[in-house]
């Protein structure tokens, strides 16, 4: 087995397998920074905090209904600064709370329709990057990509926050 072989195999130790990580991480820094750039914007253009953008995403992106409590263990927020942020999202039509018919204390959190419209409308031009990206990419390598991706996020997820 060759370098390629290990840097593949996540088992390389060589010179080419920090030198594919330091690509790699850069890489994740030019993608990260230019979605926050355009999530600066849409916050900027909603009167929002990018925060707020966050939690919209977080509750889009939920399995299951999202509640305040599992947003705040999400963005890593005390309960206040959670209900700040959901208080501005509601006031300016972007979600609604409504509570669990079995257990009224529940509250779950909702991405209003029209506002997702809003955020599809503005973030299209991602979208348009993504689908450009797709068409030039086999189907092997967008397969491969995607389960990177997807444990690349499990891993960040297992990562623990910095205790406040």
């Amino acid at each position: 087995m060759d370098s390629a072989d290990d840097a593949r195999e996540g088992s390389g130790t060589g010179a080419s397998a920090v030198a594919e990580l330091q690509a790699l991480a850069m890489q994740l820094r030019r993608m990260n920074g230019e979605i926050n750039r355009l999530v600066h914007a849409f916050a900027h253009t909603q009167g929002l905090h990018a925060t707020d953008v966050q939690a919209l995403a977080a509750i889009l992106d939920a399995d299951v209904p999202m509640t305040p409590g599992r947003l705040r263990d999400h963005l890593g927020l005390t309960s206040g600064a959670v209900t700040a942020c959901l208080d501005r999202l509601e006031r300016v039509g972007h979600i609604r709370r409504s509570r669990d018919s079995a257990d009224r204390r529940v509250v779950h959190l909702h991405y209003e329709p029209t506002a997702k419209a809003a955020a599809r409308s503005f973030f299209m031009p991602l979208a348009e990057a993504a689908s450009g990206a797709r068409s030039s990419s086999d189907p092997e390598e967008l397969a491969a990509t995607l389960r990177f991706l997807a444990r690349m996020n499990a891993e960040l997820a297992r990562m623990q926050a910095p205790q406040r």
